[in-house]
């Protein structure tokens, strides 16, 4: 288990290293940041002495070292469009996107789970051919046109629920959350549901073919044989058997949830990461770009590592493997 371990920990860091190399190269090679800092009426010694402030005179390797060692700190530089720490607009925007993220992977998961399990279970019912007809056009749909459909039904027509921004939120600290008021969820609602439709449907067929497939093994006849009821054939046997490649793609998802909730946070004007990486797209902001790059590659190795260690707790097969190797 600790090799195990360890070994994960070394690829993670090679991973980091190669997407702070691609972050490094976005300073060298889109836009020049002392034009961008100092604008196009400098003189040469203001952009000369600028370049040795920045460290711009220095060999590319010590630059490449010196930016992974201020990466390690959290420390990405100013950003040019509002002059500000990027750590901190950082530190400001990731509650809110956490917050959607989280909200909408529950969404999937609780959702999900029991209609793939049910459309299992019960494939030939009016019901289960209904959920499967509904869940390809959660697939086929894009996010920005669920986004907007909910927008028009439920705010604009009904009035129900508001439709862009976070609403009022409390401040824990440094961290800020919209769950301790009922305006800050009704403003979670439509832009969590919107990112969570896709991730549900496919978590939904995901376990139903999973599911399907147990329940045609072996070990589930036996059980099956030895008299054993059906509640706990399906969700002692069945259910447990079916939920391994379901954490997988469940962890890849919750790690695209946050990665791609852009168009979400677009559609709704939602304060999180999403929205001010594309901001920073539409004005060459540089650091912005280069942080949420390796902020989003190390959510995904950590999303992935625990992934990997949670095998261990639902498939004991991987248990007995490593054990038997060991010997």
């Amino acid at each position: 288990m600790l090799v195990f371990v360890l070994r994960r920990l070394v690829q993670a860091v090679i991973v980091m290293l190669a997407v702070a190399f691609i972050a490094f190269m976005l300073f060298q090679y889109v836009g020049d940041p002392v034009t961008n800092i100092l604008g196009q009426d400098a003189t040469p010694e203001q952009r000369e002495q600028l370049r040795v402030d920045l460290g711009l005179d220095r060999p590319f390797p010590i630059q490449f070292v010196r930016f992974v060692g201020k990466a390690v700190q959290g420390e990405f530089g100013l950003s040019l469009r509002q002059g500000r720490k990027v750590s901190a607009l950082i530190a400001e925007r990731l509650p809110a996107t956490l917050e959607l993220s989280f909200v909408a992977a529950f969404i999937a998961l609780a959702v999900g789970i029991p209609m793939g399990v049910y459309a299992a279970l019960r494939r030939g019912s009016f019901l289960s051919q209904l959920m499967m007809t509904v869940s390809l056009i959660g697939v086929s749909l894009p996010t920005f046109l669920i986004g907007i459909l909910l927008i028009l039904l439920f705010a604009v027509t009904l009035k129900w629920l508001p439709s862009f921004g976070r609403g009022e939120v409390t401040a824990l600290g440094a961290w800020s959350t919209g769950f301790l008021s009922a305006d800050g969820w009704k403003h979670l609602i439509l832009p969590s549901i919107t990112l969570a439709v896709f991730q549900l449907t496919l978590i939904m067929r995901l376990v139903r073919s999973e599911m399907l497939e147990v329940l045609r093994a072996d070990y589930i006849k036996f059980a099956r044989a030895r008299g054993l009821p059906n509640r706990v054939v399906y969700f002692g046997h069945a259910l447990k058997n079916t939920l391994v490649p379901v954490i997988t793609i469940t962890g890849l998802q919750l790690g695209s949830l946050i990665a791609f909730a852009i168009i979400t946070e677009t559609v709704f004007q939602w304060p999180g990461m999403g929205l001010l990486f594309i901001q920073a797209v539409t004005f060459a902001d540089i650091p912005v770009m280069a942080a949420y790059l390796c902020l989003i590659a190390l959510i995904f190795v950590v999303i992935n590592l625990v992934v990997d260690l949670l095998y261990f707790v639902v498939d004991p097969r991987l248990r007995v493997e490593k054990s038997a190797a060991g010997h």
